[in-house]
């Protein structure tokens, strides 16, 4: 799908649409997204690889993400060649918007999803 790119006007960019929902998750609470413990292996072996991690896309916070690790002892992160170069999922729980889309589309649904601590996550002024 090619979106046409924001016009600051009806639409706008991931950053700013975070900053005005309002989004806060305190800086020392453990975070509100982890991978449960016996499907750690489903981002790199199912997600990935059956499906084209498809929550770096449905995710509207953008908050799943995989990025190129090196394999080959070389830490620029440059992903040296296809086959010393993997992909490993990072979670910015932080920008979470508490849709909950991750509970329902995720593949073999392997996020643990908890309420976080004080009320953190959205706030909403305008609605």
């Amino acid at each position: 799908i090619d979106y046409p790119s924001p016009d600051g006007v009806l639409t706008f960019d991931l950053l700013t649409n975070l900053q005005r929902s309002g989004t806060y998750h305190d800086d020392d609470q453990q975070a509100h997204l982890r991978i449960k413990t016996d499907l750690e292996h489903i981002p790199q072996d199912v997600s990935m690889q059956l499906y084209g991690a498809p929550e770096q896309r449905f995710c509207p916070a953008g908050v799943y993400e995989y990025i190129s690790t090196d394999n080959s002892g070389d830490d620029n992160g440059s992903g040296g060649g296809d086959d010393d170069s993997l992909s490993k999922l990072v979670i910015n729980a932080q920008n979470c918007v508490h849709c909950k889309c991750c509970s329902i589309k995720m593949p073999g649904e392997y996020i643990e999803w908890t309420v976080p601590e004080g009320g953190g996550g959205p706030n909403y002024q305008v609605m």
